[in-house]
């Protein structure tokens, strides 16, 4: 069970700072920027009115959160950040997936990976709010219904942040928990596979979508 608690790592001392990497993390999240620049390519090398199967996908990514985002916002504001929600949720669907192969596995597993997706998110989210209302009104909502109920709502705000960290990591984490301890259990018979399916596509899935839907609605809220 030592792979629980068993982490590659790289260490690197800069200016008096001892700082430890993931090396786990970061070559499976360089390895996913590199498949999803692959896909893009070989989907967008010989378009036409007969798609290839990488084209349909694609198509099939686009049209989608297109009409997701366009409906969560204006057309306009659509065009801006379609491109991150579409993204957004295709990373996550291969962090999420890659663990059911050998010798993956998933980014999504670290805390570090979500917390920082969910920080970019929350920047983004208000970003988009400060520049479509100005800084007064949007500061303004800070102190509603009452002056004295600003921290409490800056609370909540940061409190988005955490949960939707907290929820991704805590579902994949959990899963990869539950294979390994089963699969000790059983000896990596039968079962496990059901539950490498389970957890890593349909679990993962529900999540990645769960995600990306949150971050888009956050922005939502903000511009509105």
């Amino acid at each position: 069970m030592e792979e629980l608690t068993k982490v590659w790592t790289w260490s690197l001392d800069v200016a008096g700072f001892h700082l430890v990497f993931n090396a786990t993390t970061i070559v499976m999240t360089l390895t996913i920027m590199g498949l999803l620049i692959a896909f893009g390519w070989f989907a967008t090398r010989q378009t036409g009115l007969v798609p290839n199967p990488f084209q349909v996908v694609a198509e099939l990514f686009v049209e989608t959160f297109w009409n997701l985002t366009k409906d969560a916002l204006d057309e306009d504001m659509a065009k801006t950040y379609f491109p991150l929600i579409c993204s957004l949720f295709m990373f996550l669907l291969l962090c999420n997936w890659i663990g059911i192969f050998p010798y993956m596995e998933e980014p999504t597993k670290d805390l570090n990976t979500t917390l920082g997706l969910g920080l970019m998110g929350f920047f983004i989210a208000h970003y988009a709010g400060i520049k479509t209302k100005g800084f007064a009104a949007y500061a303004k909502e800070y102190f509603q219904p009452v002056f004295f109920m600003m921290p409490l709502n800056v609370i909540g705000e940061l409190a988005k942040v955490i949960s939707i960290s907290f929820r991704l990591y805590g579902n994949i984490m959990g899963g990869s928990i539950i294979i390994l301890v089963v699969s000790h259990l059983v000896y990596g018979l039968l079962i496990p596979p059901f539950l490498y399916a389970f957890f890593g596509l349909f679990v993962g899935t529900v999540q990645a979508f769960v995600f990306t839907m949150l971050t888009l609605v956050y922005i939502s809220v903000q511009v509105k």
